[in-house]
């Protein structure tokens, strides 16, 4: 007999039953003595069908062959035809049970509702395609470096930890590939979103059309009154269906049997412990017993070392920007807040992006920005509430109570270690870090706390299980690759680097000048603005970065004469009261791109005007229009700043053509920027516009560059150096400072580290009126002048 499932005669039966009651064993003793479920010595007594390998060992349990008491299989015509006829049939029973559960289905997939949602929302309105990986992330063989090479790490500002080079899959063609599926992710990936959505669209004949989806929530599985087994659980699922207790069973057992069912197992990692042992015995005899059936299993990363044999293992993708982009369009449809705004500001703003990658955090997003039409204007209260999600909300808002792994660690301890770790590694520049680098840091914290365990044997068992469970529970240190972990964002390293120099250090002197010391550092730039969003009162941090600003520039002495010429200058130009002196003073420092970056940033009347100003202006046109709308509002000085500044520019740019030997430029550029300054000069400045009208007189007639190349080539240095000659002569402007190439990096750190002190200042946080004011007063000052106000 070669079939996959045998039953007993009625004989047969009888005979089991005395062997049964001979061995002093029940059914339940039976099954637990042969490591299987209750469902096959229940229903290999009530005659049915089960899978052979199941009755050949019952048979050898109660002593005898299975040849003694096995029912007569039937002829092979017989069993031809009755092959035929079960064909027919189950096809029809599929249908038929999908049109009777489809109500619950829809009841128990067909909406989602998670953190501070009003209301439920439906699965079909928000749902993203879910990508695979089938490496699963930590397993990777690689070193740090590689790690930092797939993160762009050169590259800073668009620095992410969450982007994986690993090749993804659609969700859907993964479980079509693969009949027994393990589908692990970190919190909040959307692994249940994933399932819900399979049993939808396999109930509406969409996906898997020849199956009945049957979806199991492991924790109320694991819970349920009287521990049925999962055939029996999944049977009770359905009752009240419109079909009768009897009929609803028998259907499902049927489809089972028959190896037409899509099984969904959701929350393998929300099992309790206790519950832990048994409900993986079912899983694996389950799974056994009916092995034609798809599968698909879902649970947290690094939540426990399970084995399922069978089973191929694969992990939630992160979501990309297409993704992202999906979502943000679901969910903001037919909404107030427009999707393409929400989007924009993401792109403005990469450290948020990177918390968009999670489908949790993005729904965090959302909601925030669904409130107000933009996101919080202090980064730091936003990172809060997603890592309080993380740490908190996620897990209670399901009614899931994790086992405290090491129960002196409350959340706010957690967040201590986190922070501590965060600045460990953020001084170090390790975005990176090996397990073991890892636990020590946590040993570090965790054998301090009250009552500790002091043997460091058991300390280290200990923070291998802390590690573990900060990544399965809260998913904000992740194992990259393998034995090597980050922050799950950035983001958070940053979050929580800043976090612990203003709330655990409590903003000390020194942990503050650790802090401003790093200011030239562009890769602390986040964590200055998250430290002063968190303070209290930000009025000495600020303080100190102003002072560490100073000291950049304050030991070369030709920098030191250049801002007081700057200081001078622009006390010289008569401008309106609405603009800052400091503003003024960033316009006439060295750099053009620079300095009015950092004008922008100090005067928001004057940003709105230098946004004009700073256009390249070659076009005659564009140019009288400019000046028309700058005499509105910047002081004649500083228009007639800008415009000598834009002919020295195409002065320049002309000289380059030349010098180049390019083929392409525009014989009047120099004409029209020339023509826009003679504009802007006064009458009463009648020296100065003669002078300017003869450098204008000396310029070639002709329009065609070929004509007027030889002329530039002969005297456009000469005609450059007369013009830069006025403009010192006749405005104080257009020095060569020649500076060296360590005095322009000096320059450029130190417009940086002003621009970012500006920043900070202008940013949502708390600072007395007397530090802004300070401040501000001296800005871009040399530290003689700076004193000098000091004792004044």
């Amino acid at each position: 007999m070669t079939g996959r499932s045998l039953q007993a005669s009625s004989e047969g039966i009888e005979k089991a039953r005395r062997a049964l009651r001979q061995k002093s064993l029940t059914q339940e003793a039976l099954a637990k003595d042969l490591g299987m479920s209750r469902q096959p010595p229940y229903k290999f007594f009530k005659g049915e069908r089960i899978d052979r390998h199941y009755f050949e060992q019952i048979c050898e349990k109660l002593g005898f062959e299975w040849e003694e008491i096995v029912a007569q299989p039937p002829s092979e015509p017989e069993l031809e035809q009755q092959n035929q006829d079960t064909s027919i049939d189950i096809d029809a029973l599929v249908q038929e049970v999908r049109k009777k559960i489809e109500t619950t289905i829809q009841e128990r997939c067909g909406t989602m509702r998670v953190l501070d949602m009003a209301h439920p929302i439906g699965l079909n309105d928000i749902y993203t395609n879910v990508n695979i990986l089938e490496k699963i992330t930590g397993r990777r063989r690689k070193e740090i470096t590689e790690l930092l090479k797939e993160c762009n790490f050169e590259d800073v500002e668009r620095f992410g930890l969450g982007k994986i080079s690993e090749k993804r899959v659609p969700g859907l063609d993964a479980v079509k590939q693969h009949p027994k599926l393990m589908i692990l992710g970190k919190p909040g990936a959307g692994k249940t979103t994933f399932l819900k959505y399979l049993a939808i669209q396999c109930n509406q004949g969409e996906f898997q059309a020849d199956r009945v989806p049957i979806f199991v929530t492991l924790k109320d599985f694991a819970e349920a009154a009287n521990k049925p087994s999962l055939l029996e659980y999944i049977s009770q699922q359905f009752v009240g269906c419109g079909v009768g207790e009897t009929r609803v069973i028998a259907s499902l057992q049927d489809v089972i049997e028959r190896s037409r069912a899509l099984i969904l197992l959701d929350g393998l990692d929300e099992v309790r412990e206790e519950d832990n042992q048994r409900v993986l015995k079912e899983i694996r005899d389950f799974s056994d017993q009916y092995r034609e059936n798809y599968f698909v299993i879902t649970c947290r990363i690094a939540a426990r070392e399970y084995t399922f044999e069978k089973f191929t293992e694969v992990e939630v993708a992160d979501f990309d920007d297409e993704q992202i982009a999906t979502f943000a369009n679901n969910w903001f449809k037919n909404k107030a807040v427009k999707p393409e705004t929400f989007i924009k500001r993401l792109e403005d703003n990469n450290r948020i992006k990177q918390l968009a990658a999670s489908p949790l955090l993005l729904t965090l997003l959302c909601l925030a920005f669904e409130e107000s039409g933009d996101f919080p204007a202090n980064r730091s209260e936003l990172y809060k509430e997603g890592l309080d999600a993380l740490l908190k909300k996620w897990d209670a808002k399901r009614g899931i109570q994790r086992d405290q792994v090491y129960k002196k660690l409350s959340v706010q301890r957690k967040e201590d270690m986190l922070s501590k770790i965060a600045l460990t590694t953020f001084e170090q520049s390790d975005y990176f870090f090996k397990q073991k680098v890892a636990e020590q840091y946590i040993t570090d914290y965790i054998r301090n706390l009250p009552n500790a365990n002091a043997d460091p044997e058991a300390l280290q068992l200990d923070s291998e299980v802390v590690l573990r469970s900060i990544e399965y529970q809260h998913g904000l240190l992740v194992e990259r690759a393998k034995s090597i972990y980050s922050f799950s964002h950035l983001t958070f390293h940053e979050y929580f680097t800043a976090r612990e120099i203003v709330v655990v250090k409590q903003s000390s002197e020194e942990a503050l000048q650790g802090l401003v010391n790093h200011i030239t550092e562009k890769r602390w730039r986040e964590v200055f603005f998250l430290a002063v969003g968190m303070s209290p009162s930000a009025d000495r941090l600020l303080q100190l970065m102003k002072h560490q600003v100073d000291r950049i520039v304050a030991a070369d002495e030709k920098l030191q004469q250049f801002l007081m010429w700057v200081s001078k200058k622009s006390l010289s130009v008569q401008i309106p009261y609405k603009y800052k002196s400091a503003a003024v003073r960033a316009f006439y420092s060295a750099d053009r791109d620079l300095n009015r970056d950092l004008a922008r940033a100090l005067d928001r009347d004057l940003n709105r005007d230098l946004d004009c100003a700073l256009a390249r202006v070659f076009d005659l046109d564009h140019a009288r229009a400019l000046t028309r709308a700058l005499d509105h509002a910047l002081d004649h000085a500083l228009n007639l700043a800008l415009a000598l500044d834009l002919v020295l520019d195409s002065a320049h740019a002309l000289d380059l053509v030349v010098a180049l030997d390019l083929k392409r430029a525009r014989a009047h550029d120099c004409d029209h920027t020339l023509d826009c300054a003679l504009d802007l000069v006064l009458d009463s400045e009648s020296e100065l516009k003669n002078s300017l009208q003869q450098l204008r007189d000396q310029l070639p007639k002709s329009k065609e560059w070929k004509q007027n190349k030889p002329w530039w080539k002969a005297k456009g240095q000469a005609w450059t150096e007369q013009l830069r000659a006025v403009m010192i002569k006749y405005c104080n402007i257009g020095y060569d400072w020649q500076f060296s190439k360590q005095q322009k990096e000096l320059l450029k750190q130190y417009y940086d580290a002003n621009k970012l002190l500006v920043q900070c200042l202008n940013s949502d946080c708390y600072v007395s009126r007397e530090v802004r004011q300070e401040i501000e007063d001296t800005l871009l000052l040399p530290i003689a002048e700076i004193e000098q106000r000091k004792r004044g």
